[in-house]
């Protein structure tokens, strides 16, 4: 491995090899960390202003303190520790698939890992998200159960691209029913996509949540000289204990 490229970590998953992996970014003198799954590029250390706007504006959008968060998909680390630099968070839950990124974390292979390892508010928990959202116990397995005043979720690239076929009936009115009920009343799902916003899955949306709506998210991209976009959903679990209209 030459200073300019290094593999970090390989590991066969159900889903494919996935790898991560460090690059010298001659343009910008800056240490690039990507995910690949399989030949799919999953995310990089040089886009993330949309996965920490999924964090600040679903924060921003719930009352009280403290507040218990819930993340899907661990990835980088940003969304989470976008979570953290919030001072009302009082408990942080990660709920990632696969062991082998929690163990990038754990390791130190990521530069800022330790702003989540170290974090007493953070729990990493290895677990199948959708498959949580499904059951009966909730993200939480120290608190089975448990409701949380924010569930945001950063894993599949769209509402309609998913990474793994199980994820599909997540965005579904009866899969965001079912997601619904480890909301408080007034908390909010967020959600990252990256593609523009969805007019039908807003109404999926809409039959579940209250003031549902899709937010662009835009970002200097200096390989093209412009910007690109992503796309933050978030919508508000009604005020009212019960069940979800």
């Amino acid at each position: 491995m030459s200073a300019l490229f290094a593999e970090l970590a390989s590991s066969e998953t159900p889903m494919g090899v996935l790898s991560l992996r460090r690059r010298r970014e001659p343009t910008r003198q800056v240490d690039v960390y990507e995910v690949k799954l399989g030949d799919e590029f999953l995310m990089s250390s040089l886009f993330t202003v949309a996965e920490e706007e999924l964090a600040r504006r679903g924060l921003a959008a719930v009352d009280g303190d403290p507040l218990d968060v819930v993340v899907g998909g661990l990835g980088l680390g940003y969304t989470a520790r976008a979570v953290l630099e919030e001072d009302r968070v009082g408990s942080l839950v990660v709920v990632e698939a696969l062991g082998e990124v929690i163990g990038w974390h754990e390791q130190g292979l990521l530069p800022e890992a330790a702003a989540l390892v170290d974090d007493p508010r953070c729990r990493l928990v290895q677990g199948d998200f959708f498959a949580m959202a499904r059951g009966q116990t909730g993200f939480d397995p120290h608190a089975p159960g448990r409701r949380a005043d924010a569930i945001l979720v950063d894993i599949d690239h769209t509402p309609r691209h998913v990474l793994d076929p199980s994820h599909a009936d997540l965005y579904t009115l009866e899969g965001l029913a079912r997601l619904a009920r480890y909301l408080r009343p007034g908390g909010v799902f967020g959600l990252w996509s990256d593609d523009p916003p969805d007019e039908r899955f807003l109404d999926v949306l809409g039959g579940v949540f209250e003031a549902a709506r899709g937010e662009v998210v835009t970002f200097p991209n200096f390989y093209t000289g412009g910007e690109s976009a992503n796309t933050v959903y978030l919508a508000r679990a009604p005020r009212t204990d019960g069940v979800p209209r």
